[in-house]
């Protein structure tokens, strides 16, 4: 061992040099073409009121028809009474990769006379995913690969007013970033001038700095210098102004996505005109993996490490008369429902 231990690294480096190629580099294309058979997960939250454009603008990031509006709704579902969830899963394929995209849409959100506690029920949606993976992942017999159906990314839709955040904009984005990752956006931002659009964001980030609400990318997942430089930069155009639209148009001689106005086309992949190309770099080309990283090894850890304490915790409160310890916001009771075997007990509420 001590002998081992005075060898350096330049030294080793050297016998490589003298004996030939080894191969650990191949590893890198082990995982790439493990990678590519698996195939890749990933689900999107879009939250805001209606009218904001949510289903255009997904269609308009991946360039296809995966919103649920590409089925018409029925005339019981034109007016939710009630804020609901409603996902929609796609098999998208591109250059070999393969990914199974679910798009997770809330219609009735913002949409009452009384919006009092409607972030709840996304609170409880995004926790019983969490639940359901847990539950996976605890069996004795569980599966190779558990289906990950947590929301790795929430996009929330501030309607352009110019003014400021409502309060049910910040109550939402206080309580749900501290379970998912949040990327807020200005909805429909060819509404806006561009300086009514740079006033409308710095009054944005005044709020969420008031309110102390940590939106995606968070400052404190930073891994190192270089990613700190890449995420200060996407944090100073944070709330994206955006722009929707799965119409082409013909400008210059090329067929490009816009918007037509009277004034001329609204260019959406323009960086001049709106910043949806930001979002979509963000969302897809540099920061997918890290999304999900984050919600993996942050946000369910946290959700796993409160619900696995509840077995004990609960017992010890109920025989002090007080009432049972919630995961995440949420009472169990109203997230599980199903027993998590031995491992972890339901609220009896």
């Amino acid at each position: 061992c001590e002998a081992y231990a005075s060898v350096s690294p330049t030294d080793i480096r050297q016998s490589w040099a003298e004996f030939g190629y080894v191969g650990v580099d191949s590893v890198l294309e082990q995982m790439r073409r493990k990678a590519m058979k698996q195939g890749f997960e990933l689900n999107i939250m879009a939250v805001g009121q209606s009218g904001l454009g949510k289903s255009t603008l997904i269609n308009t990031l991946f360039k296809s028809k995966v919103s649920r509006r590409s089925v018409k709704p029925d005339d019981e579902e034109r007016i939710p009474k009630t804020i609901e969830i409603k996902s929609i899963s796609h098999d998208i394929e591109e250059k070999g990769v393969r990914m199974k995209l679910t798009v997770i849409d809330t219609p009735g959100f913002g949409d009452q006379i009384n919006n009092e506690n409607c972030w709840q029920p996304i609170m409880k949606f995004i926790n019983e995913q969490y639940e359901q993976y847990l539950q996976e992942e605890i069996n004795i017999n569980r599966k190779k690969r558990i289906p990950d159906t947590r929301v790795h990314c929430c996009i929330y839709f501030i309607p352009p007013t110019g003014h400021c955040l409502r309060p049910i904009d910040i109550e939402f984005m206080r309580h749900l970033s501290k379970v998912v990752n949040i990327v807020p956006i200005i909805a429909k931002a060819d509404t806006l001038t561009l300086e009514e659009r740079d006033f409308f964001r710095q009054k944005i980030k005044e709020d969420l700095r008031a309110n102390e609400i940590e939106v995606y990318p968070q400052k404190e997942f930073d891994e190192d210098a270089e990613d700190r430089v890449i995420n200060d930069n996407i944090r100073e155009k944070i709330p994206f102004a955006v722009v929707g639209s799965d119409q082409e148009y013909q400008v210059n001689g090329k067929r490009l996505l816009g918007r037509r106005t009277r004034w001329g086309t609204v260019e959406v992949e323009n960086t001049a005109h709106c910043e949806f190309a930001y979002l979509r770099d963000l969302l897809i080309r540099t920061h997918m993996q890290n999304l999900k990283d984050i919600t993996s090894s942050i946000h369910y850890e946290v959700y796993r490490v409160r619900r696995l304490n509840e077995d004990s915790t609960q017992t010890h409160d109920e025989e002090d008369g007080h009432p049972a310890v919630q995961a995440n916001g949420i009472p169990g009771s109203e997230i599980c429902h199903t027993a998590l075997s031995d491992l972890v007990t339901q609220d009896p509420a």
